[in-house]
């Protein structure tokens, strides 16, 4: 009957809701930690799909622009519910995350207003930079392979550390990608089908784009401008939380100095204690950009923020899932994700050097750095359990 299989239907995306739900109070550790809870959870137990195709996504997602554990969640539900499910599963991934840096966000600046002491959180700060020098160390031993490789990422790094504006990384990323896909002829040959492209959801990502611009330049409202930065920011990066840490610090510490270079570490040291997408910094950002004006406008700012960063991955996701299998069968695209990755190490390389040059150059900052990336390196300590400690470290001392 139709009635039963329409409630059968509702019934398995409520669940699947929930497990989207669970999923995101539980998952820490980034990307790659994410995709081995994805498996666990929606493979093995609840089977919503196949082991091949959960890797199909999740290396989809990987060559999109954008936050790869939430592109392929989303995925998962559009591929399960199509776009109505998968925007309600977006909504249930990042809601917690996002709502914990807010909160985050609106209680450091309201401690600073009230000349509250911050010296607990002393040594957040060069043990974030430990972070991303460990997500470098992370991403080059992966990725990176030859010759070629190992000159794109230490020129990517280079560029990205003395050219400090926003618009040099997805140069980079192009360029590099450009680069190795003139060795499409190692790639295998497969046999390849013609297709028709559904323009719709690239058209509603580029029309978001243009009028966040115009609508942001005619009226210079800062919430406005939020979005529009951010949905920049989210249609550009390639390769997670950690390549975006340098572009959300060149453009709001360095070039529009909305926040200050401590609280950008304070909060980037956070996220790595709050589970979900590593992409709800945003959301703290944002907030932090509007922490002279009220709670409310925190709070619009958090929402701006986090709405531009997360919906033109979602909307491109959507654009190329519809194609993507035959797609993938040139061997230029392949190709081409070897220079992005490449890249991306070297963004990250040079993000780890650009966050040290704030911290006082003490021999208490270099050792916690180091210990830092040793704990992470020999140990299998969990990410919060270090931020943790390094808040309780500071307060005794």
């Amino acid at each position: 009957m139709p009635g039963d299989r329409s409630k059968t239907m509702v019934a398995r995306h409520y669940i699947f809701l929930r497990d989207v739900l669970l999923f995101a109070v539980s998952a820490f550790g980034g990307p790659q930690a994410h995709f081995a809870l994805m498996f666990d959870l929606f493979v093995e137990k609840r089977r919503y799909l196949t082991e091949e195709e959960l890797i199909e996504l999740n290396a989809l997602c990987q060559i999109l622009p954008g936050p790869t554990s939430t592109q392929t969640v989303t995925a998962i539900g559009f591929k399960i519910g199509g776009a109505p499910l998968a925007y309600l599963t977006l909504l249930v991934w990042v809601l917690p995350a996002v709502c914990l840096m807010t909160g985050a966000a609106i209680t450091l600046s309201h401690m600073e207003e009230r000349s509250f002491s911050m010296e607990f959180t002393r040594f957040i700060q060069p043990m974030a930079v430990g972070f991303v020098a460990f997500a470098a160390y992370k991403i080059s031993f992966k990725l990176i392979h030859n010759r070629l490789d190992i000159f794109l990422m230490v020129v990517a790094a280079t560029i990205s550390y003395y050219i400090r504006t926003p618009y040099v990384f997805p140069v980079l990323l192009l360029l590099s990608g450009a680069a190795t896909s003139l060795k499409y002829r190692m790639q295998p040959k497969e046999e390849k089908h013609p297709f028709s492209v559904n323009w719709a959801n690239f058209f509603l990502w580029a029309g978001v784009l243009i009028a966040a611009a115009v609508i942001g330049a005619l009226t210079q409202s800062l919430p406005v401008r939020l979005f529009e930065n951010f949905y920049r920011n989210g249609s550009l990066i390639f390769g997670g939380g950690q390549v975006l840490v340098p572009l959300l610090y060149t453009e709001f510490v360095e070039f529009k100095q909305y926040l200050s270079s401590e609280e950008f570490l304070s909060g980037f040291a956070i996220v790595q204690a709050v589970p979900g997408p590593t992409f709800s910094f945003t959301a703290y950002i944002g907030a932090m950009s509007m922490q002279n004006g009220t709670v409310g406008d925190q709070l619009i700012g958090a929402f701006a923020a986090t709405a531009g960063v997360f919906l033109p991955g979602t909307f491109l996701i959507f654009f190329v899932i519809r194609f993507w299998d035959k797609l993938k069968k040139y061997r230029p695209v392949r190709a081409s994700l070897e220079g992005i990755n490449a890249a991306s190490a070297g963004v990250v390389i040079g993000a780890a050097i650009l966050l040290f040059e704030p911290i006082p150059s003490t021999s208490i900052n270099i050792g916690i750095i180091l210990l830092t990336f040793g704990v992470l390196l020999l140990t299998r300590i969990p990410a919060p359990v270090i931020i943790i400690g390094g808040l309780l470290l500071g307060w005794l001392v």
